[in-house]
């Protein structure tokens, strides 16, 4: 019987390798993705290799209406990767509502009402897991990130909480907590400004999107039957 997972921001550099990790691992997948169609199709023919079924669906989760179209379309489901999102760099003095709206539309209130409205679907198969990816200044915090960093917080405080109230149903809920990994959100830093935070890292580099894949199928395999409520840390010892 076909596994099916739906990854959200499926077309972006992690959501890309998450997708390609899941597909190798046997699962058919529902790819979302919003603006980025032509990344969504490179996605789905390298993925095309491993003979699942990928079905792409193309939702704006910074609108009101965008999870509703989302679930509209998922019916068979045995797990959730939450990892939509966008950066927002600035300080707190300059941030705009309309900014600081999208940012919650996006990483707090779709994750939140999408997951209301799959849960059922996950009851269905009487197991299930549900990971979302925050970010290390959802743990730790950061300067000029200061609203970014609210949201992802937000969204361990929604896998801690969540993770017990559906404990009982044989789903589990997990969080991965990437801190500087190699993608194009690092693009606007210099070479330089790189430079400096790898010498920050005690790995002594940046992660790459494979390994926060890595950490996200773990979180969903069967190796991590008996762990749920957690956030993993994929960051090379920074800021720990």
């Amino acid at each position: 019987m076909k596994k099916f997972a739906l990854v959200t921001g499926a077309s972006g550099a992690i959501g890309k390798a998450i997708s390609m990790k899941l597909a190798s691992a046997g699962y058919s997948l529902y790819l979302h993705f919003n603006q980025n169609e032509k990344g969504i199709e490179e996605v789905v023919r390298q993925i095309g290799q491993f003979g699942g079924e990928y079905i792409p669906i193309k939702a704006n989760l910074a609108s009101k209406s965008g999870y509703m179209e989302l679930a509209a379309n998922i019916f068979s489901l045995d797990a959730i990767v939450h990892n939509a999102g966008n950066a927002l760099y600035g300080l707190l003095e300059d941030l705009e509502e309309v900014d600081a709206e999208e940012l919650i539309q996006i990483h707090i209130t779709s994750p939140l009402m999408l997951t209301k409205k799959l849960i059922p679907k996950l009851r269905q198969k009487e197991r299930g897991s549900i990971v979302i990816v925050s970010s290390i200044w959802g743990q730790t915090g950061a300067s000029y990130e200061v609203a970014y960093s609210t949201v992802k917080g937000a969204q361990i405080a929604f896998a801690k909480a969540l993770s017990k109230e559906l404990a009982i149903s044989n789903i589990r809920v997990n969080a991965v907590a990437p801190g500087a990994i190699q993608t194009p959100m690092v693009e606007g830093f210099s070479q330089e400004e790189i430079e400096t935070i790898a010498e920050d890292i005690p790995s002594g580099r940046l992660g790459t999107a494979e390994e926060v894949a890595n950490g996200v199928e773990f979180l969903l395999s069967e190796k991590s039957s008996y762990i749920t409520g957690q956030v993993l840390a994929v960051n090379g010892g920074w800021l720990t």
